[in-house]
Formats: structure tokens, C-alpha cells, sequence
């Protein structure tokens, strides 16, 4: 009698968030996916704290391994997960969030249908009483309907919630571990994955919950850190396709300021769209702080040690 398959490998990045890792772990001990068929994951990425309390009780019930590694930022501890990972696709999401029971039922169900691909789910907030990480998640929302139409081809997943060819993944190179913050780097791969004319699904019922707690000053932080990947995203982009750095039309930036309008919230529309418009200025202000204080060119090194200059 032969072993099943290891089909999926879940790839979690953790630092000094033992609290929310925990519930992470207990949403994965109820997804209804066969428990043989899967593993986890958990790469430490310098915290703080000893995080083996955190994973020791799951391993009854998981198959579960723990990590650590020298602090290097999400990028570099995806890449280090999935090094290790043993099934046949990687499936990332991250310590704050919660898949939901069906999560790799519903990737492993596109996945039989386009087994080359990288799937993307969708993400909800947990945290519908915060504004700004109401706002947040608007932005990503708003994020997915341009860049993944209903009919249209995909082109952007975030990394908190996406499965794809573990093969793939290594060839490609995995996350560019130079981007200089946690952001910009999910949707750098996603390009580059693209670009290399591999498929993209849309897979809207694998959800996970997504708990990140924002005040004023993390959500101005936050969106200032998205300018500042932006444009180390932009820059890459324009040398890979051989074309001047271009940035969203005015349309685009209009549309998303006025997009709560269209949405039903425990928040008012005007504070929303307040908030949306100050994200964006957070956003502007580090994109060109970047670009005034970065060299005009990177180095891409991903998962399998190749560095090319970009």
C-alpha cells in the first residue's frame, strides 16, 4: 500500500507574534482538508521570544515543524519555508490570519484544473470595528477587482494567501529577498511570475480572516512602506520589460478613493474615503522618498542563490 501524497506544504512567516500565530495554528487544525495530505511550516524569523511553546501543542495534531532563522524580513523567511517544504505546493499565509475550514480545498479544486498556476484567494478583515484596518483591506480589495477582473486575466495575489507549484517556485526564484521592507515584494513575484508566462487563477472562496490591528500612526507607516516598495516594484518592472517606469493613470487613484461608496461598512463612507486619501499621500510621500535615496538599480537574489542586477 503506497503513502499518500504530501500535496500541500503551508508556509507561515512569524516575528514576535506568538499570540497571533497561535490562533493561525488553531485555524489550521480545523480545515477539513485530509491531514496526511498536508504540513506546516513555521519559520521564526528572529523573534524575540521562543516561539516552541507557541507550536509544541499543535503537534498532535499537525504536522508541524519550527524554524528559526537569523531576522531577514517575510521574504526571506518564505523562502527559507519553503527550502524545507516537502509536498508537492506551497500555500503561504500569514502568522495574523485565519484560514477559513475549506482554505486547500478550495485551492487544491483549482489547482486539478490548472495544476501549473498560482492561485490566489481572497482575504477578509477581521477587525471590522477598526477603521483603519477597515480601510486597509478596502485598499486590497479595491487592489484585487483592477488587477484580477471577474473575466479578465489576474495579475496581482497577496502573499498572505496564495498557493502555487512548489517547483514553480524554486525555479523562479522565490521572493526577492532585497526589497528593503515587507512590501511590494508579493507583488513583484506575481509579475515576475507572469512575465515568465506561467498561468494566474482567481480563486475567491479559498479565505482566510486577516487580523491586523492598525492605529493612525502603523496605518500612515503601513501605506508609506507600500510607496517605498512600489517603487523598488516599478523600478524592477521597468528593466525586466525594457520600458520607462509607469505608475497608475489618475482614473485609478479616483476610483479607489471613492470606492467605500459602493461598500457597506460598520464606518462611514466619508471616513473611509478620508482614510483611503491619506493612505495614498502616505504612499506618494514614500515613493519618492525611495527614489530620491535609493540607487538606480537592485539585486535580485531569490530562493535558489541566483543574483542577477535588475
Amino acid at each position: 500500500m503506497t503513502s499518500p501524497t504530501l500535496e500541500f506544504s503551508i508556509v507561515i512567516p512569524t516575528y514576535n507574534r506568538p499570540e497571533r500565530l497561535q490562533k493561525c495554528l488553531q485555524s489550521l487544525v480545523q480545515l477539513d482538508y485530509p491531514r496526511d495530505r498536508f504540513e506546516v511550516v513555521v519559520v521564526d524569523d528572529g523573534s524575540k521570544v521562543a516561539l516552541e511553546t507557541v507550536v509544541q501543542p499543535f503537534e498532535s495534531d499537525l504536522a508541524i515543524r519550527l524554524i528559526r532563522k537569523a531576522n531577514g524580513g517575510p521574504a526571506s523567511a518564505r523562502n527559507t519555508g519553503a527550502a524545507a517544504a516537502k509536498g508537492t505546493y506551497l500555500a503561504f499565509t500569514d502568522d495574523d490570519c485565519q484560514p477559513h475550514p475549506n482554505w486547500l480545498s478550495a485551492f487544491a479544486e483549482v489547482l486539478a484544473e490548472h495544476p501549473e498556476a498560482l492561485v490566489g484567494g481572497y482575504t477578509t478583515n477581521a477587525l471590522p470595528d477598526n477603521p483603519y484596518s477597515t480601510a486597509s483591506q478596502l485598499l486590497i480589495d479595491y487592489i484585487y477587482d483592477y488587477f484580477n477582473p471577474s473575466r479578465g486575466k489576474a495579475n496581482f495575489f497577496a502573499s498572505n494567501n496564495f498557493a502555487l507549484p512548489r517547483a514553480h517556485y524554486q525555479n523562479l526564484g522565490g521572493f526577492d529577498t532585497n526589497f528593503p521592507l515587507a512590501a511590494g515584494e508579493d507583488r513583484e513575484f506575481c509579475d515576475r511570475w507572469d512575465h515568465s508566462g506561467l498561468p494566474m487563477q482567481y480563486a475567491p472562496t479559498a479565505k482566510v480572516a486577516h487580523a491586523h490591528w492598525l492605529t493612525l500612526g502603523s496605518f500612515w507607516k503601513q501605506h508609506s512602506n507600500y510607496g517605498r516598495g512600489a517603487y523598488h516594484f516599478h523600478q524592477i518592472r521597468s528593466e525586466r520589460i525594457e520600458e520607462s517606469m509607469k505608475v497608475e493613470p489618475l482614473n485609478f487613484y479616483w476610483s479607489l478613493i471613492t470606492f467605500p461608496l459602493s461598500k457597506r461598512s460598520n464606518h462611514s463612507s466619508v471616513t473611509l474615503m478620508t482614510l483611503l486619501f491619506l493612505s495614498q499621500v502616505a504612499n506618494a510621500l514614500g515613493f519618492f522618498k525611495e527614489r530620491f535615496s535609493s540607487p538606480k538599480s537592485l539585486v535580485h537574489e531569490g530562493a535558489n542563490g541566483i543574483r542577477s542586477k535588475v
